[in-house]
């Protein structure tokens, strides 16, 4: 099993035996460890190496008789090592965050957002909220949409235990424009929020040759998800943080290329105020104009915010970008002409 799943494993061992004040069986913590992170299986040896290594580590805990039966349970310099403290400005910048991910309200993710948020609140002197809250009335975070994946919660835990598990995900998917949804095999890498919204990142089963293998597909269009008693092996040549660097935006299926934009002197302050990428090259021109030049997978991360700019902003290349815009703006023209 990879460590980051032992990690994870061990983190939920210590959250429940802290909400259990005398203690639980190693079968009891087997059962929550399951319930709570989707598996489908989990043998006691296992948990008992989890524990033994949280010992090993320095952490106060230990195995005691009790009438009915062996439990493990934290000693008192736990509770002491790992009381919360926290500034009035670091609860704003908390508290922004979890403003920021409201979409995921309802959703595993959310619960455990609430949950440390509930703890802070609960451990803090009402002295450093009232110093808080005075800070949180000149702040205030907008432009959230209206959205939420509250209906999403079953789905999501699915497709948690998947990628944890490294099983085959097996999904109805209806893109847009589609009458019925299509059933599509997986191998799910993690999970990605990009503006508010929420995509799976993974390999596509059986895709052709000469295809884009990595898929985004964006959680809205999720009919159906189901973990299958398939397992893959993850590709050691990917890695997810590295692979979403690579462009602007969350398209996939195209090749990464360099895309050159001239931005009109008037324009460029609020370029230069708003990066579109952080590994983008701005070069100034002598009429206090400059040329962006940006990477990204799709153009479609491109065109809107070239459009955006209207006049103040000229796709130079890719070529058949450029050819993509003029049709565009040809067809807004026709669209927009007086009769």
């Amino acid at each position: 099993m990879a460590r980051n799943e032992q990690l994870i494993r061990q983190h939920r061992i210590l959250q429940i035996l802290e909400r259990s004040r005398f203690g639980r069986k190693l079968e009891e913590i087997r059962d929550d460890i399951v319930d709570e992170l989707g598996l489908s299986s989990l043998h006691t040896r296992s948990v008992r190496r989890d524990l033994e290594a949280l010992q090993a580590a320095g952490l106060d805990l230990d195995v005691h008789d009790t009438p009915r039966g062996r439990v493990w349970k934290l000693g008192p310099r736990f509770q002491g090592a790992h009381r919360i403290s926290a500034s009035a400005t670091e609860l704003m910048a908390l508290s922004l965050g979890r403003d920021l991910m409201l979409p995921l309200a309802g959703t595993p993710f959310w619960l455990g957002i609430e949950s440390f948020w509930s703890k802070v609140r609960d451990g803090l002197p009402a002295g450093v909220w009232a110093h808080y809250e005075k800070y949180r009335r000149i702040l205030h975070v907008l432009g959230m949409p209206a959205k939420s994946y509250r209906g999403h919660e079953g789905m999501l835990k699915t497709i948690h235990r998947a990628i944890l598990e490294h099983r085959v995900l097996q999904i109805d998917y209806q893109s847009l424009g589609q009458d019925q949804p299509s059933r599509r095999k997986l191998e799910p890498y993690g999970v990605v929020l990009y503006k508010s919204s929420l995509y799976v990142v993974a390999d596509a089963c059986g895709a052709s040759a000469g295809t884009q293998r990595v898929r985004h597909l964006k959680l809205d269009r999720f009919r159906s998800a189901t973990a299958l008693d398939e397992w893959f092996r993850p590709r050691s040549d990917f890695q997810l943080d590295q692979h979403l660097g690579r462009s602007i935006g969350i398209f996939s299926g195209g090749e990464v290329r360099n895309f050159r934009i001239r931005i009109s002197a008037y324009a460029a302050p609020w370029v230069r105020e708003d990066p579109w990428h952080a590994d983008q090259q701005v070069t100034p021109q002598a009429d206090g104009s400059l040329i962006l030049t940006v990477r990204a997978a799709h153009e479609l991360e491109i065109i809107p915010r070239v459009l955006a700019l209207g006049t103040e902003a000229e796709l130079l290349s890719p070529a058949s970008c450029r050819r993509a815009i003029a049709g565009i703006v040809g067809q807004l023209a026709a669209m927009y002409r007086e009769e």
